[in-house]
């Protein structure tokens, strides 16, 4: 059985923690999403609402357009463990019935977040896949998300871009 590092009840907001709560508001976002190469791209619109909760963690609320028609909503929790010197998280919508849970380190750019999971690959029934969700904070009223899968050759294949401007 591996050791997990020791953990702190009551740990001090860390300058990772400052950075997640920047994201805090209201934010209206477009994306763009190609289900299969070669497919035209499919465009929708939403909004999250996005709140602290203490210093340590944020939650982030959406609803918007699916790709291709229908209404979706999902939430996602984001903080840094310290113990693990990592980001963690979770996110869940309404039209998967599977949790991803992630993982990720904060690029050399300091804006820019790729957090690691792993779940059903859309490709190919009853198999899972690697992906990333990347958010990047460009400034504090304007960010991007984008959503990606490992091929079979090692290279990702973006197939969701998002654009997101704060509205309060």
């Amino acid at each position: 059985m591996s050791q997990d590092p020791p953990m702190d009840c009551h740990p001090k907001p860390l300058p990772q923690h400052d950075w997640l709560r920047r994201f805090v508001g209201q934010w209206t976002f477009e994306h763009e999403c190609v289900m299969k190469p070669g497919d035209p791209p499919m465009k929708a619109i939403g909004r999250e609402t996005i709140r602290a909760i203490g210093d340590l963690w944020i939650q982030i609320e959406g609803t918007g357009e699916m790709p291709g028609g229908g209404d979706m909503s999902y939430v996602c929790l984001l903080g840094y463990d310290p113990a693990k010197q990592r980001f963690v998280g979770s996110w869940v919508g309404s039209p998967m019935a599977f949790m991803f849970i992630y993982e990720g380190t904060m690029d050399a750019d300091g804006v820019t977040l790729p957090l690691n999971t792993n779940g059903p690959d859309m490709a190919r029934p009853g198999e899972s896949a690697d992906y990333q969700d990347v958010q990047q904070l460009k400034d504090d009223n304007t960010r991007a998300m984008w959503s990606q899968m490992k091929m079979p050759d090692g290279s990702w294949n973006r197939f969701m871009t998002a654009e997101y401007r704060r509205v309060k």
